[in-house]
Order: structure tokens, then sequence, then C-alpha cells
């Protein structure tokens, strides 16, 4: 009798959604499982591999965390996700389950199709895909579009061109999911949950199951064992790109950009995040995540930001060995970073870093 395939779960959803908040909570309570990890992230600093790994939990050490660095995960399959895969299950003692976790910019419908490669299908199915959505921000409208509104505006000037891609990377990872979580649920009333419940539902023609959760808090029973065996349904599940370029260009990211800006040693945490917050709203920066060295402090800050909402933690000691230092991934809108501003803005968060006030670190 061939063995049983091992499950593995599609953790994906925007930027910011809370998808490593998720992802920390499970390993912390896996239900007995061990659990292996590849992580995918969007741009050159992994900072989501790197607070799992240094998360000190049992069931996934270390050495069960893949990263994938490269680029993003559905433009990658051939290059990196098949070759992490087989590695994988060419240890010696197997996981019980594996964990994808996507770059926010990922369609999950390419990754979820390579599940049938030979090289996986015998051995892995796909338990589940789980989409991540941040409830608060979609209740402000941040990454959701009034149609009618666009409608009216094609009307009144055809020659504009009103396609959003973040629209419909959003509308993409829910119709790859089997199950919806509408995260930071504790961040809006139960009028404005609902609200944001029926819009998800209208991204999908399918019925999809949807929980609310506050911080990424759900039990493994919620999230694991869902036994959809998703690589076989994915073809009915198709992205905008597969729609309007069935058999046409690949799949690329050419309208997002990300860069690394690095500083020093952070002197007043309150004034460096409030200066980040006027930089972010500035310009329109999608998403910020990093590292942050607080003099005095013996551990290393977490910074996370999505939009102006910026949370900060202290996560682990600074290692022995570690340089400490405060480095920041900054991804927007290709069209709107441009590599002088790129400059403009590292420049402006090493100053925020080193206690200048947005004024002066503007001049």
């Amino acid at each position: 009798m061939p063995a049983a395939k091992i499950p593995a779960t599609v953790i994906t959803g925007f930027l910011g959604a809370g998808k490593t908040t998720l992802i920390r909570n499970l390993l912390q309570n896996p239900g007995g499982r061990k659990i292996a990890l590849i992580i995918n992230e969007f741009g050159d600093l992994g900072v989501d591999g790197d607070i799992l790994k240094g998360c000190g939990i049992e069931t996934c050490s270390e050495d069960d965390v893949v990263e994938l660095n490269n680029g993003c995960i559905c433009c990658t399959v051939a290059d990196d996700f098949i070759p992490a895969m087989t590695r994988l299950l060419e240890r010696d003692t197997l996981p019980d389950h594996i964990i994808i976790e996507t770059s926010g910019l990922a369609l999950p419908q390419p990754l979820v199709a390579a599940f049938n490669w030979p090289e996986v299908k015998t051995r892995v199915t796909v338990d589940g895909v789980v989409t991540v959505i941040d409830a608060a921000a979609v209740a402000a409208g941040r990454f959701a579009e009034d149609e009618a509104k666009v409608a009216a505006q094609r009307a009144a000037d055809t020659s504009v061109d009103h396609d959003n891609p973040l629209e419909e990377l959003f509308e993409d990872q829910i119709r790859a999911a089997d199950l919806i979580v509408l995260n930071k649920a504790d961040l809006i009333d139960r009028d404005a949950l609902e609200r944001v419940r029926k819009e998800t539902a209208r991204a999908t023609p399918r019925t999809v199951k949807t929980v609310a959760a506050e911080n990424g808090k759900l039990p493994a029973d919620v999230l694991l064992g869902i036994a959809a065996g998703t690589e076989a349904l994915i073809g009915e599940r198709k992205s905008h790109h597969e729609i309007e370029h069935e058999g046409g260009e690949d799949h690329d990211h050419d309208e997002f950009e990300s860069f690394v800006a690095e500083a020093g040693p952070v002197k007043d945490l309150n004034a460096f995040v409030e200066g980040l917050k006027a930089l972010i709203g500035e310009h329109d920066i999608l998403r910020l995540k990093g590292f942050a060295d607080v003099p005095g402090k013996p551990m290393r800050l977490v910074v996370q930001a999505v939009g102006q909402r910026i949370e900060t933690y202290f996560d682990r000691p600074w290692g022995k060995d570690e340089t400490r230092q405060t480095k920041l991934v900054v991804i927007g809108l290709h069209d709107g970073l441009t590599d002088q501003l790129c400059r403009t803005i590292a420049g402006r968060i090493a100053a925020l870093a080193g206690g200048d006030n947005a004024a002066e670190a503007a001049e």
C-alpha cells in the first residue's frame, strides 16, 4: 500500500494581512504535528522567515524553515519551489504537514498547480489554500475598489485605464481559497465585519468558508485538515491573468518595486514610528517591514506596517555574533517609486532613526 500523501497548506494574502503572525500562532499550537515551512518574500530582506526562524518553537526548528527570496514564488515554480519541495521530501525524517507562505504579491494558482508536477504529485497533496485578509484595511477601502465609480470614470474618459493591479490580486487570492480568514476583526465593529464578509464573497463565484480572527489566532484544526485536494480543483479557479492572457505572456510583477533601507540605532522609538507614518502617507507606501536596533534594549525590534498602521514588538535577543542594525524593506507601486525617490526615502528613514524629525530629514 502506498504511503499516505503529506498534506500541504498554502497560506496567501495581501501585504500586511497577518500571514506570518497566523503561522507563528499555529506553530505554537500545532496539534502534535511536526511542521516544515517554505517562506517566500518579495524583496531582498527575508523578514518573515527570520521572524519564524527565531521563534524557538520545538515543533519547527530552523532546519525546517526554507526561504525563497529569488522572486515571487508563482513565477519561480520550476527554479525554486519544486527543488525546495524535493529537498524536503528527501529528508530522513519527513514532516507531518508542510506550510507554504506566499509573498503578498503572489498568485496562488500557479503554485497550487505545481503540486501536479510528477516530482510532487505522488508524495504531497494540497490540504487547502488559506487566504488571509486584513479586514480593517478592506473595511476602510484600502484594497477594494468601487466598480460603479470606475465604470463612470471610464465612460467619462475612455483613454484612461483604471485597472487596479492590487484589486485584481486581492480577488485572485480569494478565488483560490478553500478557507478565508478575516484577520484583525477586533479593529472593526460587527457591521463593518459583515460588510467585509459580503464584499469578499462577491469576489468568488464559489461559496467559501470564512472565519474571523484577532491577531491571527485560530486553532490548528480550523486551518489544517481541510482535505480539499486543491491541486485537482485549481483549474476551475483561474486568476485574472490566466483569464486575460491564456496561452500568452508570463505573469510578472513589474507594477511593484521594493528596496531595503538601512539605518543606525533608533534613538527615539515613538518619534521614529510617527515619522514612518508620515513618510508612508506621503509616498503611498504599501508595506514596510524589518528590524530595528534600539539602544539599551537587549532584544531585536520587529517593525511591521501596512498603510499607516504600524506594529512594533521585541521578538528575541540579539545573537552574540549578530550585528545590531536597523534594516527595513519598503514595497510600493513601481510607478511611484523611482530610483531617486527610493534614495530619498532611505535617507529619511536613516535620519528618523538618528532622531531627526520628518521636516529635518526631508532637507
